[in-house]
């Protein structure tokens, strides 16, 4: 399952992925309802026809792949249909885990990319445990599904928030910058108030940068860590909003605009006396390892610490919230899995910090 040679067709391997993209949206809403209503038959028959016809269509499309991921868990809602198992939170999780990984993994494929990291080998195995597993083993089978998967055992339901805001402003002994960094939290509370999306989504990420850092022994002056967190994403309210609060799929031309954002933030940190190291983390939060990111497509070693953390920090939060326009946040647990999968696009040496903190997240609940 580690390359991209499985896939001889292109154009069936886009038509999969499109009768995916379609198929999703109905698992994840048939899920949310059954969490709730766990004995509705109507949507546990639903679901199950859902899954099924993505099954399908992967053999049709010859995606032998997808068949082997999403077979046990049709098996398990079978199970489930057949009143052999209770719906339950175990299940749920388990079953948009499945989709997610189905997901990148098709986008990988796509993009010629290889799948070493995904972890489907394991995915598919601790599925066919479960699929099998008695109703005394489920949950323990479910974890190891989780474990497998993403490293982290889980807590099921849990959910990234914030128990109250980090404690105090790291300012530092000036008045000075306690004052900037008050200012710079008021831009960062206007970006938040352009959409109900964003809401404490600055005191998130502020939390996940510092505490990381904190972790790997404070290399970042946490004062300009603080300071960049606040501004990085302010630039774009020099852009056009039907962009950068657009729902749907981005233009090219729109791209190219949204590129120019870190530079607005950082050219205001800049003129700004005491921030140098503030504006050079928001000037590059979006380069990436190997000249990949933007605007400068800086090299690796081009790019600075508080920079190679924000981007991890910055890209989990938008792993959290990109399908809430199909009706759900992901869990800690499956956002964490995907920024782990494209561990490529970050620099290594934050992954495990940042693995810490969310482990610690986890566990506490």
């Amino acid at each position: 399952m580690s390359g991209v040679s499985m896939i001889a067709d292109r154009e069936a391997l886009q038509d999969f992925i499109d009768a995916l993209r379609e198929h999703a949206p109905t698992i994840e809403r048939d899920v949310a309802r059954l969490r709730t209503s766990p004995g509705e038959r109507e949507v546990i028959g639903s679901l199950f026809r859902a899954l099924h016809n993505v099954k399908g269509d992967a053999a049709l499309c010859n995606i032998d792949l997808a068949v082997a991921v999403v077979h046990p868990i049709e098996t398990v809602l079978a199970r489930v249909r057949s009143n052999d198992l209770r719906f339950s939170e175990q299940i749920a999780e388990t079953i948009l885990l499945t989709v997610d990984r189905l997901e990148l993994a098709m986008a990988r494929l796509a993009n010629g990319e290889g799948l070493d990291n995904l972890q489907l080998a394991p995915l598919v195995d601790g599925l066919e445990r479960l699929a099998m597993a008695e109703r005394s083993q489920l949950d323990e089978c479910a974890a190891e599904v989780f474990e497998a998967v993403t490293g982290f055992r889980p807590v099921f339901a849990a959910s990234m928030t914030t128990r109250g805001r980090v404690s105090g402003l790291r300012s530092g002994s000036k008045s000075q910058a306690a004052e900037d960094l008050r200012f710079f939290l008021g831009l960062a509370n206007q970006f938040e108030a352009r959409s109900p999306l964003f809401k404490g989504r600055t005191t998130r990420i502020l939390r996940l940068a510092l505490e990381t850092n904190q972790i790997a022994g404070d290399p970042i002056d946490p004062v300009q860590l603080e300071a960049a967190v606040y501004m990085h994403d302010v630039g774009m309210m020099f852009l056009a909003e039907s962009v950068w609060l657009k729902a749907s799929e981005m233009s090219p031309e729109e791209k190219e605009s949204l590129r120019a954002h870190p530079g607005y933030a950082a050219g205001l940190l800049s003129r700004m006396s005491g921030w140098t190291a503030a504006a050079e983390m928001v000037a590059q939060h979006h380069e990436a390892p190997g000249g990949k990111g933007y605007p400068a497509a800086l090299g690796t070693t081009q790019i600075c610490a508080g920079a190679r953390l924000l981007a991890i920090v910055d890209a989990f939060e938008a792993v959290m919230l990109k399908h809430i326009n199909r009706g759900r946040n992901r869990s800690v647990l499956r956002a964490i899995a995907e920024i782990n999968a494209c561990d490529k696009q970050f620099s290594g040496e934050w992954i495990e910090p940042f693995n810490q903190v969310i482990r610690r997240t986890v566990e506490a609940r």
